[in-house]
């Protein structure tokens, strides 16, 4: 390994783990790059072997007490060589005395055990396709994103969300190929979500709301931005039952699973208003 350098990603480069995450088939979002980069640019690492790029890892350091590592990758023809394990430590070196979560492929959970981390619970990514249902009618309940007090709204994500993540939201909230909505009860913020263009399809995320008829209303809403005849994507804590039931009303079928992992204890967040999760790159 002696031509093997691990060093912080530019932004560009940033668009060879995205491609690289395609390749994996975690059909990331078409402009996930920008929003991602900015939300901690010394998180993101890159390993070079002889001046090649053959691997990365995200650890986006939300708070000095909360991290995120993603983007675990490593060309194919280059792992189990070593390479992989150098960027894990890199990333768990960046976070060290942070509660570090993940979300783990089944065939890699058992190594993140071996690096103190603990399963929190499952979650499944669900596929549906918009040909199914009706657009929905204009809803009163329902509103733009930028109309809300964004003080408000980083409260009510942070019940939701193990650290408040204010830079990460200003930019997530403003999608290039998607949109950000907001249901109201009684002119009180309940909910909010948003939709993104991927890798073939659309992926909603996050879905936050108090109640099931409050995330119906958004994804309802959401989809009325996704044109006809796509495949959409939620991910779904599986404790939420609340979620599956609505993620069954319009026939999605669980086509990926994961396991949401903590190096500490869980976090005390309102996971029954988690209908979907943001992303599994970056919690």
């Amino acid at each position: 390994m002696a031509n093997y350098i691990i060093r912080n990603m530019t932004r560009p480069e940033l668009d060879t783990a995205i491609a690289w995450a395609k390749q994996e088939g975690w059909r990331p979002g078409l402009h996930d790059a920008d929003h991602y980069y900015q939300t901690d640019p010394n998180g993101f690492f890159i390993g070079l072997l002889d001046g090649e790029p053959i691997g990365c890892i995200s650890a986006v350091k939300y708070t000095d007490d909360f991290g995120f590592i993603g983007f675990y990758i490593v060309k194919p023809e280059w792992r189990n060589q070593g390479f992989g394990m150098r960027l894990w430590q890199t990333a768990m070196a960046y976070l060290q005395g942070c509660n570090i979560g993940l979300d783990g492929v089944v065939e890699q959970q058992h190594n993140y055990q071996k690096s103190g981390f603990h399963s929190a619970y499952r979650q499944v990514r669900y596929q549906g396709r918009t040909n199914s249902h009706a657009k929905p009618t204009a809803n009163p309940n329902i509103a733009a994103i930028n109309t809300i007090p964004f003080n408000e709204l980083l409260r009510y994500d942070n019940r939701h969300f193990p650290a408040p993540r204010a830079g990460f939201l200003k930019s997530w909230i403003k999608q290039q190929q998607g949109a950000a909505l907001a249901v109201l009860t009684e002119n009180k913020l309940s909910g909010y979500g948003v939709v993104r263009a991927c890798d073939g399809g659309y992926r909603i995320g996050p879905l936050f709301a108090d109640s099931h008829r409050d995330a119906a209303q958004l994804l309802s809403a959401l989809l009325s931005h996704v044109p006809d005849n796509a495949d959409f994507f939620i991910d779904i804590p599986e404790p939420n039952r609340e979620a599956l039931k609505l993620v069954a009303s319009y026939g999605m079928q669980p086509v990926f699973e994961a396991a949401r992992m903590y190096t500490q204890k869980n976090p005390t967040i309102t996971l029954q208003g988690v209908f979907g999760v943001t992303s599994l790159e970056l919690g």
